[in-house]
């Protein structure tokens, strides 16, 4: 039987466990008191240790570690804030370059790290300005040639690309290139303002798939409230086959595929980070469990190993309950909330060591918290 639980803050912080004093996750303040949407660790600085770049404002930031020293390496001027972020060598000159994607009108650029990240000017190129609707980025190998290519979610319904999921190549010669040709892997096949993507081997042939969810509602003008994976074919070039996970999630947002319960198969970590509650579908039928009902607009997730364990948890932070939960995975899809702070509000999480003590921090960009910050895992 289902008990119905309050969705009150105090009462969903006693239902999840709060680890005693020396084990508390401390929380570090990078900004305050601008809006931020994304923000994403790598070495920007070329020094080893992992910087942030976030989106504050209407400027893209650099927080160099160890003092967070902050550096404004765009200021987009009247141009709307971006809304998410990724990161990879695109030019083949060993360092991470970065990508912003602003939602609509459609922008994505990246910015060419310099030799001397910190202190040198970092150059902006255009990927594209055709796709509309951007939420998500997100990387992976799609044409196997051992580069990384890039994920977008088209989610407006407007041309070229309406309503659709496209990957891109980068050029050759990158640097010199005026746009990148998008790939359309499904064309008008993602209704309903779709969010983030999630890239995994689903049907294990040796070929990366894409996942996404579409948050629907009053705002949409398709029909939205799902969670669904594209099968990569042989040629990626091609159409990609839709299969659907679950078609009432209203305000389905992320979607990570991981073994949950350690059977060989990838299952889906999901979030409805515009309704409400975190889940997980077990393969292969896509039985939905839930992870936590009752936590309000879960609108970024992570599917991690957070404890070191062998087995994937999850992580994430409410923007409704202002939250920041992870939950423990006993390798069999049971999961144990454990809450790591209050008061926190994000659009964006990652996981990443940024104290390089051999464990996962967790860094948020907190958007009506008006902040971005990082909680420090205190299990080393």
């Amino acid at each position: 039987m289902k008990v119905r639980v309050f969705t009150a803050v105090s009462i969903l912080t006693s239902l999840v466990t709060v680890s005693p004093a020396e084990e508390r996750w401390k929380k570090h303040v990078l900004q305050e008191g601008k809006r931020s949407l994304t923000a994403i660790a790598g070495d920007f600085s070329g020094d080893g240790l992992p910087d942030v770049i976030a989106e504050v404002g209407s400027n893209t930031l650099l927080f160099v570690a160890p003092d967070w020293q902050q550096i404004v390496l765009d200021d987009h001027g009247e141009d709307r804030g971006y809304i998410h972020s990724e990161s990879f060598d695109i030019d083949g000159d060993g360092d991470l370059d970065y990508i912003g994607a602003r939602y609509n009108p459609g922008l994505i650029t990246w910015l060419e790290q310099p030799e001397e990240g910190a202190s040198q000017r970092w150059k902006k190129r255009l990927i594209a300005n055709t796709v509309h609707g951007i939420h998500g980025l997100m990387k992976g190998d799609i044409d196997e040639d051992g580069k990384p290519d890039l994920l977008a979610t088209s989610a407006q319904p407007t041309p070229p690309y309406p309503e659709s999921l496209v990957w891109f190549s980068a050029p050759p010669r990158a640097k010199n290139a005026t746009q990148w040709r998008p790939n359309v892997l499904a064309r008008q096949d993602a209704p309903g303002l779709t969010h983030y993507i999630g890239v995994g081997d689903i049907n294990h042939d040796g070929r990366l798939d894409a996942a996404t969810g579409a948050k629907g509602g009053p705002t949409a003008t398709s029909t939205g409230e799902w969670f669904a994976w594209w099968e990569a074919p042989k040629q990626p070039h091609q159409a990609w086959k839709k299969h659907m996970i679950s078609d009432h999630e209203p305000g389905a947002t992320n979607i990570h595929p991981a073994d949950v319960n350690g059977d060989g198969r990838l299952d889906f970590i999901a979030s409805r980070g515009h309704g409400k509650g975190v889940i997980w579908f077990e393969a292969p039928q896509w039985k939905c469990h839930d992870i936590d009902a009752n936590l309000k607009e879960p609108h970024c997730l992570a599917a991690v190993d957070m404890d070191s364990d062998g087995d994937i948890d999850a992580a994430t932070c409410g923007y409704g309950d202002q939250v920041v939960i992870w939950y423990e995975n006993d390798g069999k899809g049971n999961f144990t909330p454990h809450l790591i702070g209050e008061k926190q509000e994000a659009y964006d999480i990652r996981t990443v060591d940024l104290d390089v003590d051999g464990d996962l921090d967790l860094l948020i960009a907190g958007r009506a918290s008006n902040n971005v910050v990082w909680y420090e895992n205190p299990r080393q």
